[in-house]
């Protein structure tokens, strides 16, 4: 980063020295013509919005992840209730209450807190509790499959817990919205003082275009938070399947969790 700076900076010297020095040589006569404000606009504006596409496109790819990776937790969670019921009875009793559960404190307890970026310690209960099942099982068929199924609902919660925190850090933020006010500022100066209108409708436009874009790249990279969210639809859908299962076959039991996914006081 240093070198970059430092480059720049002594391109920046090396232009003011030649046009000090080196253009009255090659200019003859009154040096009057030269850039003006409005030619140096068009690079500035092509320089925003290529940084705002760059963004969005980063930004974009962190919230596609953050779904598919929700997704494929669900999947695994409804394969290790499924693999579960090859299990003998306690232990495929305990592993689709435990299932159950730790839906419920995924989309009742962890889905928000990950709209700020963060997680919750409520689903561990239930893993935890879950991988405590398979050790009567060791040794037995279904033992690897049930671990196969448990490690990936586990990479693919570690994978939507890592998209709840934004890709894009805060630096880069206020650069774009710095970018974006003096791009605006500087098309406005380029404005004519007098009849004027068709070009102040088209300011209005370019800059709620601009804004409307950032406002989206800050709305995408926080993928579980905001007006465009990942919604915990797999994750429920998967938990009310483990319910109906485990209410079929265990119709006189309860649950060990109220509906947030807490444990009930025994």
């Amino acid at each position: 980063m240093v070198l970059v700076i430092v480059v720049a900076v002594l391109a920046l010297l090396a232009g003011l020295a030649a046009n000090r020095w080196l253009r009255p040589r090659l200019v003859n006569g009154d040096d009057h013509d030269g850039m003006a404000v409005k030619d140096l606009v068009g690079p500035l504006l092509t320089m925003t919005v290529l940084l705002l596409s760059f963004v969005l496109v980063t930004a974009n790819g962190s919230y596609g992840k953050a779904e598919v990776a929700s997704r494929g937790e669900a999947r695994a969670l409804d394969q290790l209730v499924e693999t579960a019921e090859y299990a003998p009875k306690a232990e495929q009793a305990r592993i689709q209450a435990d299932a159950v559960c730790y839906a419920r404190a995924v989309r009742a307890q962890e889905w928000p807190a990950m709209a700020d970026g963060n997680g919750s310690a409520a689903p561990s209960v239930w893993s935890t509790s879950v991988r405590g099942s398979f050790k009567s099982l060791v040794g037995q068929p279904v033992f690897g499959m049930l671990v196969s199924a448990d490690n990936k609902r586990s990479d693919e919660r570690e994978e939507r817990l890592t998209q709840a925190t934004s890709s894009i850090p805060g630096t880069i933020f206020w650069v774009l919205l710095a970018t974006l006010v003096i791009t605006v500022a500087a098309l406005r100066v380029c404005l004519p003082r007098k009849n004027n209108r068709g070009q102040l409708i088209t300011l209005v436009v370019i800059t709620a275009l601009l804004t409307t874009a950032l406002v989206i790249i800050r709305d995408v990279d926080r993928p579980f938070g905001g007006i465009i969210d990942v919604a915990p639809t797999a994750i429920t859908a998967a938990g009310q399947e483990a319910e109906r299962d485990y209410t079929a076959d265990y119709p006189a039991s309860e649950l060990p969790c109220d509906a947030d996914g807490n444990r009930r006081a025994t």
